[in-house]
């Protein structure tokens, strides 16, 4: 963070995790934050999850993979899950170097805690912020990442989590009065949800008893899924079959520099000219991102960009593209899966103790939508993670 002279407010930066754009607003609608400005739809990358969002948001180094149990392609093997969250927080713990910014984060032991007596531990939580900020040094920035309501959201909903912003704002204002206008207040989240109630597809029974060898990393529960294909020449037709799967919305896949989309609506290729920044959707049997009403020329990202970023799949044809050709983590999947809203992925025992009321994971708009929002600056009204480090630091 440094101690280095700065011609702007002092800043304290606060990600909410996974508190979508809807809610901000909602809160905003009821007078909470109202010192701040109109929230900025905050576009999160697809999959759209915390350490995949926050490297991209930060400029930082990529997780390992999506999640804390990730396959590592050259040892060939499943590694991370439940022991990430047992002891200390040590190196092999850090997910990214975005992680080494945070002034305040929960305990380790509380990530998991968090879905399990989120009641308890958001409060704590909150408190415990409070109180490290009340004792940082005045003369720097200070960057705090709340995880708890992101359990509060997936485990008790969105009526929950209003409790917790209410505390929150009390809290904030408490901090505005005696730091006064010498410090900006910026607000984000990492990602959205879909706040409905949620049930798990039979992804990986299916995918076997169709004789696909594939590892498919079960963690979170989580509108997504990562596929590692033993036979890269089976990738094409384990895509088909994926999308077969009640609750899957669609696959994609590289086939040479091309994005291929799969889904029961049929199939499409996302080119992409490196040299102008130029896409194009092409439609091959179908429209399976519901953008056949743009035209089917190369057009410049920004374009792109303007045109779809309120679409149902928020700046689609980038963010869709990047998902499998931009080094978002260190083990790409073959294949990515975003599930339809109301169907997640994820580790079955984990499921019999958590009611499932909200997740995240997929590329439509109410996992897409995280929120920015600050007291001294209007910011756009649409931003995307990748261009918001400047925004952010």
């Amino acid at each position: 963070m440094g101690t280095h002279q700065q011609t702007r407010p002092r800043r304290l930066l606060l990600c909410l995790d996974g508190v979508p754009h809807q809610l901000i607003e909602q809160a905003k609608s009821r007078g909470l934050f109202d010192a701040f400005g109109a929230p900025t739809r905050l576009l999160s990358p697809f999959p759209t999850m915390t350490n995949v969002a926050l490297s991209a948001m930060l400029g930082a180094t990529p997780p390992a993979g999506y999640e804390s149990l990730y396959f590592d392609r050259k040892a060939k093997e499943l590694r991370g899950g439940i022991g990430k969250y047992l002891g200390r927080r040590t190196p092999d713990k850090v997910p990214s170097s975005y992680m080494d910014e945070l002034d305040y984060q929960e305990p380790l032991p509380f990530e998991f805690l968090i879905y399990v007596a989120p009641e308890k531990i958001w409060r704590a939580d909150m408190q415990r912020f409070r109180e490290r900020f009340r004792a940082a040094p005045q003369n720097r920035d200070y960057f705090a990442f709340l995880k708890a309501t992101d359990g509060l959201l997936h485990a008790q909903g969105p009526a929950r989590l209003g409790i917790a912003l209410e505390s929150l704002d009390k809290i904030l204002r408490e901090i505005q009065s005696y730091c006064g206008n010498e410090t900006e207040i910026v607000m984000f989240s990492d990602h959205g949800m879909n706040l409905e109630e949620n049930r798990r597809v039979p992804l990986a029974s299916t995918l076997r008893q169709r004789g696909f060898q594939v590892v498919i990393p079960a963690f979170g529960l989580c509108s997504y899924a990562a596929l590692y294909c033993q036979d890269e020449n089976q990738i094409p037709e384990i895509a088909r079959a994926s999308v077969e799967v009640t609750g899957v919305d669609f696959a994609v896949y590289k086939d040479g520099s091309d994005a291929v989309v799969e889904s029961d609506r049929g199939q499409a290729r996302i080119e992409y000219q490196p040299a102008t920044e130029c896409y194009r959707y092409v439609k091959m049997t179908g429209d399976p991102l519901e953008l056949g009403k743009f035209q089917s020329e190369f057009e410049t990202d920004a374009h792109w960009f303007e045109q779809t970023a309120g679409h149902r799949y928020p700046d689609a044809l980038a963010n869709i593209y990047k998902s499998i050709f931009t080094h978002r983590v260190k083990h790409t999947g073959d294949i990515l899966l975003s599930m339809k809203d109301g169907y997640y992925y994820g580790w079955s025992p984990f499921g019999r103790f958590v009611r499932l009321a909200a997740t995240h994971g997929n590329a439509l708009q109410p996992s897409s939508n995280a929120f920015l929002m600050s007291t001294h600056r209007q910011l756009p009204g649409y931003v995307r993670a990748d261009d918001a480090r400047a925004l952010l630091r």
